[in-house]
């Protein structure tokens, strides 16, 4: 009976195509259970920016609650790039070597305990130790989470996930000022760091009880170990270099995506760091409720721009792959130049010449609407970046995101703790121009990368991926 059942059983795995037999891992989750997934990890990477956004209207009372200035509190935000940098590097490396979930389940109680000591802080020094630690917690939101995407949708799906994925996190840089300016007002900047907590409190049991291992059979590191008959000899963990994630950068391509996200983002800084003291200030908004209001038409403009980009570079990948016949990961950067070219650099432009010329309600309308304008620009040129680095990476596609990511987040802090001495020294108008160049030489770089990709890629091999490896 065996061998008829071996007779039978081995025409029908060989009339399965190689890239078919790929594709059967995607389908280890029902369409439902995907999107569940990915509103599930959605959540974990809402607290990055949820944390971030919801601090900045609170600047002026922690200011004064803490008697130091508005500069000494802002340090928090370069310190909060900081710590989610590395942290995710970190995350994302272990990640791979143990699964995804496991690292969700070690973070988010260091970032509840992490909230909790910020709200009792008493001094910068105490503020700063527990602000790292709050935000190390949630840095597997962004790198582990877009890992999570690339391991249960297949290529051509992949960036229209990563859009929604984008879109619900997207939800934090919306939501939070609102909700961080009102709690700041009506009750305590404490009260809203407590929250928080409870926040990952709530992301850590819904991971815990519903959130199964997403990583292929046979990929994590601790797999292959075991395939290779290593006998593990105690409980502890490996200890893996959290930099050598960093080691992706050789790549050009890595590199010149990374560098070109950078610049875009500086646009967004520009336009939000500052808020209470330039659109906040000149339009005599003085109520931390309605100055973080004013930054929910930036994350209203990332909300509805993440999934539009990430349908459209899936279709621009399909098109491409059917005219030529072959796949070209850079087709999918192609979405990203009306992002880079135009969106952002001129909305934050035209808030700095606003700014500077317009007064009243008409002005205030206006920068509301380039606000928006700047949000669904900023994500149009972000969202298919981290897609393009899980194509072209997919084996390692939590620590490609991870150290992209983290670049970035490095390249600006020095960015935003320039920001307000810039503007003291400057003016909102100059800055707003340097950060709107600054977006133009991202969009140089795209193109350079769309046009030269796979001359880049053979210039440094670290591994890509191929169509029938995505």
């Amino acid at each position: 009976m065996a061998d008829t059942d071996d007779t039978e059983a081995s025409p029908l795995l060989r009339d399965i195509p190689p890239l078919r037999q790929h594709e059967l891992v995607y389908e280890k989750f029902s369409p439902n259970y995907k999107r569940f997934l990915v509103a599930v990890v959605s959540w974990c990477g809402i607290m990055p920016y949820f944390i971030s956004g919801s601090f900045v209207p609170s600047v002026p009372q922690m200011a004064k609650d803490l008697s130091t200035t508005a500069e000494n509190v802002t340090l928090a935000i370069s310190l909060s790039l900081l710590a989610t940098s590395f942290g995710g590097l970190v995350s994302a490396t272990y990640s791979t070597f143990y699964g995804r979930r496991c690292i969700f389940l070690i973070g988010l109680p260091l970032s509840m305990i992490g909230s909790y000591g910020v709200g009792a802080a008493r001094t910068i020094p105490e503020l700063l130790f527990w602000r790292f630690w709050q935000c190390i917690g949630v840095s597997p939101g962004i790198g582990v989470g877009a890992a999570v995407i690339g391991d249960i949708y297949k290529l051509e799906e992949r960036g229209t996930a990563l859009g929604f994925y984008a879109a619900g996190t997207m939800l934090g840089p919306a939501l939070a000022p609102p909700i961080g300016g009102f709690i700041a007002y009506y009750a305590s900047w404490r009260h809203l760091q407590y929250s928080i907590g409870i926040a990952c409190l709530s992301a850590f049991l819904l991971i815990y009880f519903v959130f199964p291992e997403t990583s292929h059979p046979g990929t994590r590191g601790i797999d292959k170990r075991r395939q290779a008959g290593y006998v593990e000899r105690n409980r502890l963990p490996v200890f893996i270099n959290p930099l050598q994630s960093l080691n992706l950068l050789r790549s050009p391509n890595v590199f010149w995506v990374s560098l070109a996200g950078s610049f875009a983002l500086i646009t967004d800084y520009v336009l939000l760091i500052p808020m209470s003291y330039t659109i906040g200030k000149r339009y005599g908004i003085g109520n931390e409720a309605l100055v973080g209001a004013c930054f929910l038409p930036s994350g209203l403009g990332n909300f509805v721009g993440s999934p539009i980009a990430g349908r459209i570079s899936d279709k621009l990948v399909v098109y491409y792959k059917e005219k030529r016949g072959s796949w070209h990961p850079e087709d999918r950067l192609r979405v990203t130049i009306l992002g880079s070219l135009i969106f952002a650099p001129l909305s934050v432009l035209g808030c700095g010449l606003v700014t500077r010329y317009v007064d009243g309600l008409v002005g205030l309308i206006l920068c509301l609407v380039l606000l928006f304008v700047n949000g669904v620009g900023v994500v149009i040129a972000l969202s298919p970046l981290s897609a393009y680095l899980v194509d072209i990476l997919h084996s390692r596609s939590a620590e490609v995101v991870a150290a992209s990511r983290g670049f970035r987040l490095l390249t600006l802090v020095p960015v935003s703790a320039a920001i307000m001495p810039m503007i003291n020294e400057r003016g909102f108008l100059m800055t707003s121009f340097c950060a709107a160049l600054s977006c133009w030489v991202g969009f140089a770089i795209t193109v350079i990368t769309i046009c030269y990709g796979n001359e880049m890629r053979n210039w440094k091999d670290i591994g890509y991926s191929t169509a029938e490896s995505n």
